[in-house]
C-alpha cells in the first residue's frame, strides 16, 4: 500500500472569483418545484455505465439509506427510458417515481428520444440531475477546459456558494489523494464556466504545478432544468469522494430523503488493568503465544503518568476513550504487592472515561485450547470426539465478576455491554467454525444485549442467543508492540517478502496481502504506518458508519503509539468539515443501536415493504410496524403538521433522525414554508 501525501494550497476567493468571471459565488442554490399536487417519491434513478464514478454515488446512497433504483445503460434488456417508465398518475394525481436523477454524464442515451423523456420529466417535475463524470462543453455551461490530466495531490475549495448550500458541512479546502506517484488515480478537465452561462461553481482547483482555477463541481440552471456537474474522475475508495459523497447526496435530493447521515469515530481501549506480551524483535514471534526458541520479553503494562497523559490528551482533544477493562488484572496485582499504582491512577480519574466490560480476566471463552501443535487446535473428548468448550457458568462468572468490580468502585459501565477476550466464545476459523453452544446461555444470564465482534473475521451484525453483535475494526497498530521499533519490525515481519527479511505471508496470501517494500525502522511509522492508518479509518468515519475501532492499553505507554494516529484522524478531520458535522463518539451499545436500525432499514427498502413521497410540502411514508424510519429534511420541519414539534437533530446543515412507524398509520413531516 502506498503513502498518502497531502499537498495543502487553499484558493482565495477573490482569486477565484477573477478566474471564473461572472459566477455566482454567493446565496442559496435555487431549488425547484415539482406542480401542485404532484407526488415525488422519494427515490433516486442510478443510469449506470459501469464506470466509477456514478458507481459510487450510488454507493453513497446506500451508505446513507437513500432509496434508489439503478437500470445498466449497458443491458440489452434494460428498460426504454420514457415518460411511462419515469411518471404515472396514482389515485388521479400525477406521480414522479423519481425524486432524482444519476447520469454518468449529461447525455449517456443512444438515441434521442430517452434523452428528451428525460429532460421533458425532470421540467415538469423540478427533478435534479447529476452527471457523474464529463468533459466541460457549452451544453453544462462550461468553456473548455484549462488543463487535462491527472489531479493527484491538489487540493480544491469549495467556493462561498458550496458552503452556503449542499456542502456547508466543509470548512472549505478538499485534499485530492496522492498514493502512487507513478499511478494517476484522479484525472480531470477542471473548466471556467462559459461566458453568460447561469452556472454556479461549488468546487474548485487549480491544476498541478498551474495558476489558474477551474471548476470540479457546478451547478448549471438552464431550459427548465439543474444539472451537478462533476468534470473529475473518482471511486467510492478516495478521500475526496468520501469527502463530497454526502453533499453530492444533499444537492441531488435538495436536501429532503430518507435516510441518516453521521461521521462516526469510537477507539475501545481493549485490556485495561492487564499486561500485554510483547513482540520479539530477535525472535519475530511473541513469547508466550508464538516463540518456539525460548525467546522471553518484558510484558507491557501502563503506568500512572500514562493515565495522567491519556486524560490530558482527551481534555485537549475533545475525544473520549472507551477503557474495556479486565479487573482480575488489578486484582492479581495488588494480590502481589499490596498495592498497585496503576489501578489508583485510573480510579482517581475514571470519571474521564467511558468504560466497558472486557470479561474478569480475559479467559478464553471458546473451545478449550490445544497447544501442543501450532497452529492450536480445539481440545476433544477422548471418549466421544466431541469438542470441548469453556463452560456456560465460566461465561456467566467472567461476564457477572467484571461488572460487579466495576459497580464496585463505581465505574461509568452499561451492564448490557461485553467484548470478550479476543472475542472469543464466537465463532473462529479454521479452528472453531460455531459459536460456543454455551456462549448465549451465558450472556443471556447475565443480561448482555451487545457483543463486540472483530470486523476481519465477523462483519456482519448478527444475533448471539439474546444478544446482537457490534463489529469492531481492529487498527494496525498491534498489541503486542509499546514502541515504534517494535511496531515497524512486527510490520516488516509481516508484510514484507522473506526475500526481504519478512515472514512470507504476503506471498503465501497474495489473494488479501500486498507485499510492500521494507518501511525505514527509525521513521516508519510516523511516515508510512501513521499516514496509512489514518487513511484507513477517515474512510470508515466518512463512510456512515458507526462500527467502533479497537487498539489495546499498550498503545497508550512508552512510545504511546495511538496517539500520533489519533492526532492525525482528527486533525484531518477537522480540518476539513465545520463545526455543524462534529464526530460521533458513541459506546458500544449505542453504535449497536445504530448497526440496528441501518440493518432494518436496509433490508425494508430491499424488500420494497417502504414506500415514501412529498406532495405539496408534506413527506408521507408507509412502513412496516416496528422500524425506525430514517428522515432527513430542513431546518424548521415538524411531525405530523405545522403545528407538530420540531423534527430531529441539527447535523451537517440539515435537520434528520428516525419516527417509528406503527404499521396502521402513515408517517408525515411537515416542510418549513
Amino acid at each position: 500500500m502506498s503513502r498518502i501525501r497531502l499537498v495543502l494550497a487553499l484558493l482565495a476567493a477573490s482569486t477565484i472569483a477573477g478566474v471564473l468571471g461572472g459566477a455566482v459565488l454567493g446565496g442559496p442554490l435555487p431549488a425547484l418545484a415539482a406542480p401542485a399536487g404532484a407526488r415525488v417519491d422519494l427515490r433516486v434513478l442510478v443510469l449506470a455505465d459501469g464506470g466509477y464514478p456514478s458507481a459510487a454515488i450510488a454507493g453513497r446512497l446506500a451508505a446513507e439509506g437513500v432509496p434508489y433504483d439503478q437500470v445498466n445503460l449497458w443491458d440489452a434488456a434494460r428498460p426504454t427510458i420514457d415518460a411511462g417508465f419515469l411518471a404515472d398518475v396514482v389515485d388521479g394525481a400525477e406521480r414522479a417515481k423519481y425524486q432524482a436523477v444519476v447520469l454518468p454524464n449529461d447525455n449517456p442515451f443512444g438515441n434521442s428520444a430517452e434523452f428528451t423523456a428525460l429532460a421533458d420529466y425532470e421540467r415538469h417535475f423540478g427533478i435534479r440531475q447529476v452527471d457523474a463524470y464529463l468533459w466541460p462543453t457549452t451544453n453544462v455551461g462550461l468553456a473548455p477546459p484549462i488543463y487535462a490530466g491527472p489531479l493527484d495531490g491538489i487540493t480544491a475549495t469549495v467556493t462561498e456558494a458550496g458552503r452556503s448550500g449542499a456542502f456547508g458541512y466543509l470548512r472549505g479546502p478538499v485534499p485530492f489523494e496522492d498514493n502512487d506517484p507513478a499511478v494517476a488515480e484522479s484525472y480531470g478537465f477542471p473548466a471556467p464556466p462559459a461566458p453568460g452561462a447561469a452556472f454556479t461553481p461549488l468546487l474548485t482547483g487549480t491544476a498541478p504545478g498551474g495558476t489558474d482555477s477551474g471548476v470540479l463541481i457546478g451547478q448549471y440552471d438552464a431550459d427548465g432544468r439543474s444539472q451537478l456537474v462533476m468534470t473529475f474522475a473518482y471511486n467510492a475508495a478516495q478521500e475526496q469522494f468520501g469527502l463530497l459523497g454526502h453533499g453530492i447526496v444533499t444537492w441531488l435530493t435538495g436536501g429532503v430523503h430518507l435516510g441518516h447521515y453521521r461521521n462516526y469515530l469510537s477507539v475501545n481501549v481493549d485490556d485495561v488493568f492487564l499486561p500485554d506480551s510483547r513482540w520479539s524483535t530477535t525472535g519475530n514471534c511473541t513469547p508466550g503465544e508464538d516463540c518456539l526458541g525460548g525467546e522471553t520479553t518484558e510484558d507491557i503494562r501502563m503506568t500512572p503518568a500514562d493515565v495522567a497523559n491519556a486524560a490530558a490528551w482527551q481534555q485537549s482533544h475533545g475525544f473520549t476513550l472507551d477503557l474495556l477493562f479486565n479487573a482480575g488484572g488489578s486484582d492479581e496485582a495488588v494480590a502481589a504487592s499490596g498495592t498497585d499504582p496503576l489501578t489508583t491512577a485510573l480510579l482517581a480519574a475514571k470519571d474521564s472515561f467511558r468504560w466497558t466490560n472486557h470479561t474478569y480476566a480475559h479467559q478464553f471463552l471458546g473451545c478449550v485450547q490445544d497447544f501442543t501443535v501450532r497452529p492450536w487446535r480445539c481440545a476433544t473428548d477422548p471418549a466421544t470426539g466431541a469438542v470441548l468448550y469453556a463452560s456456560q457458568a465460566d461465561v456467566a462468572q467472567q461476564v457477572a465478576d467484571n461488572v460487579a468490580w466495576g459497580t464496585q468502585h463505581g465505574l461509568a459501565l452499561d451492564p448490557t455491554e461485553l467484548v470478550t477476550g479476543e472475542h472469543s466464545g464466537m465463532r473462529l476459523l479454521p479452528q472453531q467454525p460455531d459459536d460456543n453452544p454455551n456462549l448465549a446461555p451465558g450472556l443471556a444470564a447475565t443480561g448482555i444485549a451487545w457483543l463486540g465482534s472483530d470486523h476481519s473475521r465477523d462483519p456482519a451484525q448478527r444475533t448471539v442467543g439474546l444478544a446482537l453483535t457490534v463489529s469492531r475494526y481492529p487498527v494496525n497498530v498491534f498489541y503486542n508492540a509499546a514502541t515504534e521499533e517494535e511496531e515497524v519490525d512486527e510490520y516488516n515481519w509481516i508484510y514484507t517478502s522473506r526475500a526481504n527479511g519478512g515472514s512470507g505471508l504476503c506471498e503465501d496470501h497474495p489473494d488479501v496481502m500486498t507485499c510492500i517494500a521494507p518501511v525505514n525502522p527509525g521513521t516508519g511509522y510516523a511516515d508510512y504506518i501513521v499516514p496509512l492508518e489514518t487513511r484507513l479509518t477517515l474512510a470508515h468515519v466518512l463512510g456512515n458508519d458507526p462500527r467502533p475501532h479497537f487498539v489495546h492499553q499498550s498503545n497508550l505507554t512508552e512510545d504511546r503509539l495511538l496517539y500520533p494516529l489519533l492526532d492525525s484522524v482528527l486533525g484531518s478531520y477537522r480540518t476539513a468539515f465545520a463545526d455543524n458535522a462534529p464526530l460521533v463518539c458513541d459506546r458500544l451499545s449505542a453504535s449497536g443501536e445504530t448497526l440496528r436500525r441501518q440493518a432494518d432499514w436496509n433490508a425494508a427498502i430491499h424488500a420494497g415493504t417502504v414506500t415514501g413521497y412529498v406532495r405539496d410540502g408534506v413527506v408521507t411514508v408507509t412502513a412496516p410496524a416496528g422500524l425506525d424510519v430514517p428522515f432527513t429534511v430542513p431546518d424548521g420541519t415538524r411531525v405530523g403538521g405545522p403545528d407538530g414539534e420540531l423534527f430531529g437533530t441539527a447535523y451537517a446543515g440539515a435537520h434528520s433522525g428516525y419516527l417509528r412507524s406503527t404499521g396502521t398509520s402513515a408517517l408525515t413531516l411537515a416542510l418549513p414554508g
